[in-house]
């Protein structure tokens, strides 16, 4: 009986857990949403009158939801050569309120980088997450998210405000579109990479 060649199995991508932080209201649940292949985990909620005492709005326009607890997506990276398998980017939002700050270990365990969104209309906020970021020596990207009434400023005057590194990637996106979503997530990607490498 002839027996017909076996296949040589195909590589799988390669898994890799990012952590998509920022303060409350910078649209990380809009990135993953925005960037994911299939349909986003979320765990929205209606933002209620008990919450204002802890939740504060300003600046925020008509936002009427937040994570309680994270968000979830998938993204698959492909290698246009075909010489590598790819990577499978696994996402997770973090809630961005300091009361679910006790997630924060468990959330980052095993994540090889965290993109950090910040908002310039509130950059201030985003100096305890960018220290927990390091504290937690993970490789990180920051991204500008922009919103309508979003001041712009150019690159080098962000991260000087933002006390960045050279190093540390920082760009400006739009969360809603996701070729810009998933360039902020490729840019991380390429830094993980570069970090690796140069170690």
């Amino acid at each position: 009986m002839d027996c017909a060649p076996c296949e040589r199995p195909r590589a799988r991508p390669v898994p890799i857990k990012i952590v998509i932080a920022g303060p409350f209201g910078v649209g990380k649940t809009t990135l993953v949403a925005s960037a994911t292949e299939r349909e986003p985990l979320t765990t929205e909620e209606i933002l209620t009158r008990a919450g204002e005492s802890v939740d504060d709005l300003t600046g925020l326009g008509a936002k009427t939801t937040t994570t309680v607890g994270i968000d979830f997506g998938r993204l698959t990276l492909r290698d246009p050569s075909g010489a590598h398998p790819g990577v499978v980017l696994y996402l997770f939002g973090a809630p961005g309120q300091a009361r679910f700050r006790i997630l924060w270990d468990e959330l980052t365990f095993g994540a090889m980088g965290v993109l950090v969104l910040a908002d310039t209309r509130r950059f201030d906020e985003s100096f305890e997450i960018l220290d927990l970021v390091e504290e937690r020596g993970l490789p990180y990207a920051v991204a500008v998210n922009t919103f309508d009434d979003s001041p712009d400023f150019p690159a080098s005057e962000l991260r000087g405000s933002l006390d960045l590194h050279q190093r540390t990637p920082l760009d400006v996106c739009d969360a809603r579109d996701p070729a810009s979503a998933r360039s902020m997530l490729i840019m991380l990607v390429e830094h993980i990479k570069e970090l690796a490498l140069s170690s």
